[in-house]
């Protein structure tokens, strides 16, 4: 009896920590273990690269699509957002939706435009252009672990190809990314 507890007991130990970084294909949702925390530049800067999130992409309603990473906040203060997308349009990011982008109990709801094309940019290949987009400022309090969330339509499966006579492979969301405001 005590070594079929034991038997069980060690396989569903060992299912909990297998699927701590798999792919539930259920879902769509890209699980990452709890460790794997984004650090803060020396300068401030917070850079979170879209092939570094948890995602949640549903391709029937893509407007409630997520990205989500555990970042370490060793420096507050107040940051400008800027957001960075692939696009094929450096006139327009074509975003039918706002962009949400979430700090803790801290909320930035905004619409991706053109700020800056930054073109043969190492992040893109062709026929895709750089463009960063500013969303506004956000202040965060306190140092710590923050979970930072981005919602929206343009965050799409790594495997995903939408074909050529699909509008949503226009543009996508490369990263998000916080600067420090210096006084």
């Amino acid at each position: 009896m005590r070594r079929t507890i034991f038997l069980w007991m060690a396989i569903t130990g060992m299912g909990l920590i297998s699927s701590c970084s798999s792919f539930n294909e259920k879902t769509g949702v890209e699980n990452r273990r709890a460790s794997d925390k984004i650090l803060q530049q020396a300068d401030g800067t917070i850079s979170l690269k879209l092939e570094k999130a948890d995602c949640y992409s549903d391709m029937v309603n893509p407007s409630s699509n997520t990205a989500e990473w555990n970042v370490v906040v060793s420096k507050s203060g107040r940051y400008n957002v800027w957001l960075s997308s692939a696009t094929k349009d450096t006139t327009n990011l074509h975003y039918n939706n706002k962009v949400l982008v979430s700090v803790h109990d801290t909320r930035l709801i905004a619409h991706p435009l053109c700020d800056k094309i930054i073109q043969n940019s190492n992040d893109v290949s062709y026929p895709y252009f750089k463009a960063d987009s500013f969303l506004g400022s956000m202040y965060i309090q306190d140092t710590g672990v923050y979970n930072i969330q981005v919602i929206s339509e343009k965050i799409f499966p790594k495997d995903y190809n939408a074909g050529e006579s699909s509008g949503a492979d226009i543009t996508k969301l490369l990263s998000v990314s916080f600067t420090p405001i210096k006084r």
